[in-house]
């Protein structure tokens, strides 16, 4: 035993590799750190750390470090600079990215095991903190796991400071153990680290952009809008985002919408929301493009107009400063001006706040315009001749009125009222709670009812959509609506256009016409390997995963959102023998060379992999076979329903409210009322929730529907169950 036990101590590999000094590590790790930098109209405009992953470019960094739509360029200890070539991998769930950049033989860092990690233990930390190039500390893991968001990270017992977000942490030989991410808010020595077992994730399934389309992604339309005086604009689940100041005086940017101009007399409106109320952003109009033009906005909690003449303040007249109740800080607010010959009106949610009689400026073109600071965000932009709200029938009004049964207002804090009130304060104040907690209750009822509204409308349109005949379906319109149910922000007509935008892509590319299989293999170029599209690499069941307008900004999704999305593609740029199959387990896009050929599949969430159809009964059935059934086309309606059912499932699977639930449910039953499995399901949770009129209505639905050559076993606990619900 003892020369046995000897060998096993020196036997190489079973030996612990021994710990560096902090100073060999930072000798030797230094090569492999770089710089990563945005780079902006105006030179570099943001800047992280990031490491090589593989010596023939691969840099490994946070998301957030490199942004969106923004040109990239790493710089490396020696002074050199690199351009980044292609955005390999993202993944917005761990804040990681992998870039590549034109250059080989650098040094890769070697990746540890992160799950090995434990507390107390030794590392070290390298990046750029606040710009300064190639830092190097010490310390300790405070916590592993530990969780932030519900996303397992290392918490560190050292300080990360800006600039060291996406930098290697280190283990004492010298091996990656996590990503630096952020910095604690509760201690400036306490900092945060992404395990790098996710990295090593994300290096095995990569989603590559090219660089010329990364700078595509949230960028506005060029068709739309043209933006001025610097500032960032990107779009977003149908929102406009401005951030950084402009370059006009006091940070001015302007962003001005191209398709049409305005009429002699006109309205423009918009939504929009400050993150900080110290800042300013709205409506900009009657441009010539330069300096000179209107804007009115909010700006320090009060509306403001101003005719810009020039360039600088001193060729400004705030024409009107108004202080308004109708403005909501810290929220959506919707502006709306009327431009006449010789005058300006305006309003803030639905309330004319100033008319002024202006006629410094006119013609031109509208838009949007932010200063300073501040990030704003903007919605629903609209250019019309009138674009007041219809004003509410009385009749409706009444009834609406009477429906809701609002209270009507008091006399406020008079004097009087404050004097009674006195006489018993306690019995008084205990009132007053009574009367907010009541019309808390109210505000709640409220909100609820115009999420019902909402999803109901949302609901008929769909209804609407799908019982159109198939090949006048708009299928990529049906999921955005599917979409829009959970999130009535969600613009349709917006993520139309940028569907609209990828067939534009493809129209004239030779290699679609020259027939399915050649445009097949075009169509998963574009798709996996120059827009990055993939499968989710994470929480598979999420909600998001599900939602069209997600997909087309994410670019990631499950394979019935994939596969949609590639369906509809070669629909509208009329590649025949393409249609998606409705295998059990993972819907698939099928294709036929001839229309007798053989059936083809693509695996869309695995980037386009191919497969027979044999294959693919291998690895979804445990009988090796398909139904004739689940290799036909799958209709626009089964479609739609599948996706709804993911969404069903993941409210059933995760025990949520009913609240979330049960949206879910009505729609499905709306769309297929047959569903004698969701008619069960819904009449289970409205009996729960002692809704036993609507749980009833379903179970007698269900006797009255019951096969006639049906079990009468099961018949007859349906019929006991109508009747104890009576």
């Amino acid at each position: 035993m003892r020369p046995f036990f000897c060998l096993l101590l020196v036997a190489p590999g079973l030996i612990a590799a021994p710990m560096k000094s902090v100073e060999a590590i930072a000798a030797e790790v230094k090569p492999a750190v770089v710089k990563v930098m945005q780079v902006g109209r105006d030179g570099v405009d943001g800047l992280g750390a990031g490491f090589v992953v593989s010596e023939d470019g691969l840099i490994a960094t946070n998301l957030h470090v490199i942004g969106e739509a923004r040109r990239l360029e790493v710089e490396m200890a020696d002074g050199a600079k690199h351009e980044v070539v292609e955005v390999t991998a993202t993944d917005a769930h761990w804040d990681l990215a992998l870039l590549r950049v034109a250059k080989k033989g650098l040094k890769a860092l070697p990746l540890a095991d992160s799950d090995a990690t434990k507390q107390g233990q030794p590392i070290v930390a390298m990046g750029n903190p606040e710009g300064l190039a190639f830092s190097v500390v010490d310390g300790v893991v405070s916590e592993f796991p530990d969780l932030i968001n519900d996303i397992p990270m290392i918490r560190l017992a050292v300080p990360i400071e800006q600039g060291n977000s996406g930098g290697p942490l280190l283990d004492r030989q010298g091996r990656v153990l996590g990503i630096l991410t952020l910095k604690s808010a509760k201690t400036d020595n306490l900092g945060f680290a992404m395990p790098v077992n996710e990295l090593k994730r994300l290096i095995e399934k990569p989603n590559p952009v090219p660089m010329a389309r990364w700078l595509t992604i949230g960028v506005l339309n060029p068709k739309l809008w043209q933006p001025l005086l610097g500032a960032r604009w990107t779009q977003h689940a149908g929102i406009i985002k401005a951030a950084t100041p402009g370059s006009g005086f006091g940070g001015r940017s302007l962003c001005l919408w191209t398709p049409e101009k305005p009429a002699e007399s006109f309205e423009v409106a918009v939504n929009v929301k400050l993150e900080d109320e110290s800042g300013a952003a709205g409506l900009v109009f009657c441009s010539d493009g330069g300096d000179a033009h209107y804007g009115f906005y909010p700006s320090a909690g009060k509306l403001r107009l101003t005719r810009f003449e020039g360039p600088d303040v001193y060729s400004w007249t705030i024409l009107a400063d108004v202080a308004t109740e109708a403005y909501r800080s810290g929220d959506w607010n919707h502006l709306r001006v009327r431009v006449e010959p010789e005058r300006l009106t305006c309003w803030v949610n639905g309330q004319r706040v100033l008319v002024q009689d202006d006629t410094g400026l006119r013609g031109g073109r509208v838009g949007l315009c932010k200063f300073r600071n501040t990030v704003a965000e903007f919605r629903g932009f609209r250019l019309g001749t009138d674009l007041a709200e219809q004003p509410v029938s009385e009749e409706l009004a009444q009834r609406i009125e009477s429906a809701l049964n609002l209270l009507k207002s008091s006399s406020g804090r008079s004097p009087e009222t404050m004097k009674d009130l006195l006489d018993q304060p306690a019995a008084s104040r205990r009132i007053l709670v009574e009367r907010r907690l009541q019309l808390e209750k109210e505000a709640a009822a409220l909100r609820e009812l115009e999420k019902e509204l909402h999803r109901r409308a949302v609901t008929r349109d769909l209804v609407t959509e799908l019982t159109q005949p198939e090949d006048k379906i708009d299928l990529i319109r049906a999921t955005l609506l599917l979409a829009r149910h959970d999130n009535e922000e969600i613009d349709v007509g917006q993520y139309l256009q940028s569907f609209q935008r990828m067939v534009e892509d493809l129209k004239k590319d030779p290699a679609i016409a020259k027939g399915t299989l050649s445009a097949v293999k075009r169509l998963n170029r574009y798709l996996f390997e120059e827009n990055g599209f993939h499968g989710s690499r994470h929480d598979y069941g999420s909600k998001s995963n599900s939602y069209m307008n997600e997909l087309l900004d994410d670019r990631e999704g499950l394979p019935i959102t994939l596969s949609v999305l590639y369906m509809e593609l070669a629909a509208r740029l009329k590649i025949s023998g393409v249609y998606g199959v409705p295998l059990p387990g993972k819907f698939m896009i099928g294709y036929k060379e001839e229309p007798e050929g053989e059936l083809q599949l693509l695996d869309v969430f695995d980037r386009g992999r191919e497969l027979s159809v044999e294959e693919a009964a291998l690895e979804l059935t445990d009988s090796g076979e398909f139904t004739e059934e689940a290799l036909q086309p799958a209709t626009k309606r089964a479609v739609i329903l599948r996706m709804l059912n993911n969404l069903l499932s993941s409210t059933l699977d995760d025990n949520s409210a009913v609240s979330e639930t049960m949206p879910y449910l009505n729609l499905a039953l709306e769309l297929n009322p047959d569903s004698a499995v969701e008619r069960i399901t819904r009449a289970r949770m409205n009996e729960r929730i002692g809704q036993r009129e609507a749980a009833a209505a379903d179970v007698r639905w269900l006797t009255e529907n019951f096969p006639s050559n049906g079990p009468e076993e099961i018949l007859g606990q349906l019929q006991q169950w109508l009747e104890s619900l009576q």
